[in-house]
């Protein structure tokens, strides 16, 4: 099973940034983690990007070859059609992960333009969600 989680703006700052919402912990420390914890289930991807074009542009690469995408667009989130668009036009299953809940931030963060492409949302667990994406691929093959 292949499985890629797509970062999208400032979350390469995990760690640095704001621990009260987003905790101390940087994400490629996490990532180690996250590949050794499923090393013999699956394979794991990951690319983290600051630009729109490219999260579109690999979501256009890999969403016909991979099992599962787990997808935090970050900001994107709630702003990019385009990235909506991209998630309806490949056949790879999008779970939807952010690290704080959305919906005890302000309002214009209430509203994701990615969910009803995706197949599911984690919001607020922290890293924890992205766990619980792979968790929830590898019970559904």
């Amino acid at each position: 099973m292949k499985i890629i989680i797509i970062n999208g703006p400032n979350l390469n700052l995990l760690g640095h940034r704001q621990a009260e919402i987003y905790g101390n912990q940087r994400f490629d420390d996490y990532f180690i983690e996250l590949k050794n914890q499923y090393k013999n289930n699956i394979e794991l991807e990951y690319f983290q990007s600051n630009v729109e074009g490219e999260i579109i542009n690999k979501l256009h690469e890999i969403g016909f070859s991979f099992d599962g995408i787990i997808l935090n667009a970050g900001g994107y989130s709630h702003t990019s059609v385009a990235i909506s668009d991209a998630i309806a036009s490949i056949t790879t299953k999008v779970v939807e992960v952010h690290i704080s809940n959305i919906f005890a931030r302000e309002e214009f963060r209430h509203i994701s333009l990615l969910s009803k492409n995706c197949i599911g949302i984690i919001s607020g667990l922290g890293l924890k969600g992205y766990e619980l994406a792979i968790d929830y691929y590898l019970k559904s093959k």
